[in-house]
């Protein structure tokens, strides 16, 4: 299956701020980064379109020509709980230590591990390849494309955090059995 995965365009967030799962806005230079996503998607042909539920992947998909996206909470960005809208400074020192001394098992407070993250993307790219679907569109999120290509066996999982793609941009990657 090929799986064309979409990062939503910019948002309007101050630098710094942790937004995962908030429903934030996009910059004005959404139809501008949207008009550039839309000529690279073309006139490809895919099985089925899905959105993450928020509404900076649900409008670029309605911008591109897929309003009709099927909208899947899988597809959704990480949950970081209690850190959602606040900046790096206003959380404590010890608890990003913490968290980022252990970033793949750490659950922030009240939000989700990067383990519980993964399961959602690798249970929607099972459930796609259980449908029998050759080809999939997905407007969604940085961290969501990063564990495809993890699942995927494109990126090490190492250092996943080099290879966040930019807003706007499409990453294709190919999966042709269930994952484990």
């Amino acid at each position: 299956m090929k799986l064309t995965l979409i990062r939503h365009t910019t948002p309007d967030v101050p630098k710094g701020t942790i937004y995962g799962k908030t429903d934030v806005l996009l910059k004005s230079t959404f139809e501008a980064e949207a008009e550039i996503v839309r000529m690279n998607i073309g006139d490809n042909k895919f099985d089925r379109v899905f959105t993450s539920p928020l509404t900076r992947c649900r409008r670029l998909a309605e911008f591109c020509g897929f309003g009709y996206a099927d909208v899947d909470d899988n597809l959704a960005e990480m949950d970081f709980g209690d850190w959602e809208m606040k900046s790096y400074a206003e959380i404590e020192e010890h608890q990003l230590e913490e968290y980022f001394n252990d970033w793949r098992h750490k659950v922030t407070p009240g939000g989700e591990s990067f383990e519980d993250h993964q399961r959602r993307v690798r249970v929607f790219i099972n459930e796609c390849i259980r449908d029998g679907y050759k080809s999939v569109l997905c407007f969604t999120h940085g961290g969501t494309i990063l564990h495809a290509m993890i699942l995927a066996g494109s990126i090490d999982d190492e250092r996943p955090f080099d290879h966040i793609p930019a807003f706007g941009s499409m990453v294709n990657i190919e999966v042709t059995e269930p994952l484990i």
